[in-house]
């Protein structure tokens, strides 16, 4: 999960470079989150190949990979969303700023909340998925869920604000940042299935 919070973690300072239309440091980061999502693919896949057959643990090798992977299309999305920002010199019109710096920061808080879930993945183990480390992780998985739907309402109402001033944009520009938009809805929607995921795990004790 270290490397893929580092994908998202640059995501965030692309974000602030495209805010300050420093098309250099868009340019420079994108090439850094390509580095750690390959990383990030790297290291899944070196688990992979060395987990045992027969795991001493209270989840199955198959459900442990298929969180791993989650993790890994949450790299996937952030490299999906710096590339596509340095496809074209993007800036971000006055009249959707607001708009757009709610949507990022709610797909992003998403993220946030669980990369805590995955770091309480090591007590869940340890208590076989029950108890007090269980029940408080089921909370968190709420907040996912609510934080990914607040997501989503910040995304409607970004549309529906860029379609009222759609004559503010070239074609080429408004494409681009349609597909911007639902690579970061991506985000926020990968991190909400990992939580589930989890939260799936719990219900099997």
């Amino acid at each position: 999960m270290q490397d893929v919070n580092l994908c998202v973690e640059r995501l965030k300072d692309i974000f602030d470079a495209l805010g300050k239309e420093d098309t250099k440091t868009v340019a420079r980061i994108a090439k850094e989150v390509s580095k750690l999502e390959a990383k990030a693919d790297a290291t899944k896949n070196e688990l992979r190949n060395h987990l045992p057959s027969n795991l001493f643990m209270p989840i199955s090798k198959g459900a442990l990979l298929e969180i791993l992977s989650l993790q890994d299309d949450i790299a996937d999305d952030c490299e999906d969303i710096a590339v596509l920002l340095t496809l074209k010199e993007l800036k971000i019109k006055e009249i959707l700023k607001e708009d757009i710096e709610n949507f990022f920061k709610k797909n992003l808080e998403t993220f946030d909340l669980v990369k805590i879930i995955i770091e309480e993945f090591d007590n869940l183990l340890e208590t076989s998925f029950t108890g007090r480390e269980a029940e408080k992780v089921k909370s968190m998985v709420q907040a996912v869920a609510l934080k990914e739907h607040e997501s989503d309402l910040s995304q409607r109402q970004l549309l529906k604000n860029m379609f009222s001033n759609e004559e503010h944009f070239s074609h080429g520009e408004f494409q681009l940042w349609l597909l911007i938009f639902k690579e970061t809805r991506a985000l926020s929607n990968t991190s909400e299935k990992l939580a589930h995921r989890i939260r799936n795990l719990l219900d099997l004790e």
